[in-house]
């Protein structure tokens, strides 16, 4: 069997060394499209995300990449109990958990393990926890992730459980848009994730995509920008967490629409393609929560 859950869950997957300065900090922000907008080079809020110096802070997001920054092989799928190939692989979801603000350079260590395998009949779910943490040992922030195995599953084992994240019937407290660039995969894959569905034509196509597609991570972060940008008057210092299902693909070339509420001491929204034609209104990602620290 491709995954036997009994080996894969719980398995310890190691640990892994890492640091990051300024510069990569810089260039993560530029990936997910800070600094993109008409002024944004004179705009001291724009500036918090693209000058490095004093006023500089971090995307919560970039808890997510730093410790796979600085590679450039694609992303490995060597885990214990799973014999899955890169293509039947897309990114399901992914959170994280920020235990203070983080610095805009440092080091660190995270530990990351299997915590569940959900079996989904014509697909697996396959969760992994992270846990990354200062030298002195203080906890820096915590990640959630699931990538969705296609092709995989039918064992008979947990479905796993899901909770759909309402959205207010209300009018949103902001809705705006942002434009993918033509080139935005290939500069987001400058961030650790070479993975070739991103990039190369003739391997999405094999993944049954007509064009690669923009990384699910780079989503995660132009949407988590944009909604502190637009909601928490920019200051990262004000998100506790972020969390989303990836719903949907986004190709280079299209704009998301992001869609956010205040409700109840945390932001939830929503992200899909706005433009013409069928791909009007496509999900990107859904259940998307922005807890307040």
């Amino acid at each position: 069997m491709p995954i036997d859950p009994s080996v894969a869950v719980g398995a310890d997957l190691g640990a892994v060394d890492f640091s990051w300065d300024e510069s990569d900090v810089l260039l993560y922000h530029l990936a997910v499209g800070a600094g993109s907008r008409p002024g944004d080079n004179l705009s001291p809020a724009a500036l918090r995300w693209t000058l490095d110096g004093p006023g500089l802070q971090v995307l919560p997001s970039f808890g997510v990449v730093a410790p796979t920054f600085h590679m450039t092989d694609p992303p490995p799928l060597d885990l214990p109990g799973c014999d899955i190939n890169l293509a039947q692989v897309v990114h399901g979801s992914q959170s994280v958990t920020l235990h203070g603000p983080i610095p805009t350079s440092g080091s660190g260590t995270v530990r990351t393990r299997i915590s569940e395998v959900w079996d989904k009949g014509k697909a697996a779910v396959i969760w992994q926890e992270g846990v990354a943490t200062a030298a002195d040992g203080a906890e820096l922030w915590t990640t959630r992730s699931s990538i969705f195995v296609r092709g995989e599953g039918g064992w008979g084992g947990d479905r796993g459980s899901s909770s759909p994240v309402p959205l207010p019937e209300r009018t949103p407290d902001t809705e705006t848009t942002y434009d993918v660039t033509p080139q935005q995969a290939l500069l987001y894959r400058l961030c650790g994730d070479r993975n070739p569905l991103h990039a190369d034509p003739s391997f999405a196509e094999v993944a049954g995509f007509p064009a690669p597609i923009l990384h699910g991570l780079c989503s995660y972060g132009i949407v988590l920008r944009t909604l502190t940008d637009e909601l928490l008057d920019g200051d990262a210092a004000r998100v506790g967490g972020f969390a989303v299902k990836f719903a949907g693909v986004v190709f280079p070339g299209e704009s998301i629409r992001v869609r956010g509420w205040v409700e109840d001491g945390r932001i939830v929204a929503s992200a899909t393609v706005a433009g013409s034609g069928d791909r009007d209104g496509a999900p990107v990602l859904g259940d998307v929560v922005l807890d307040l620290a």
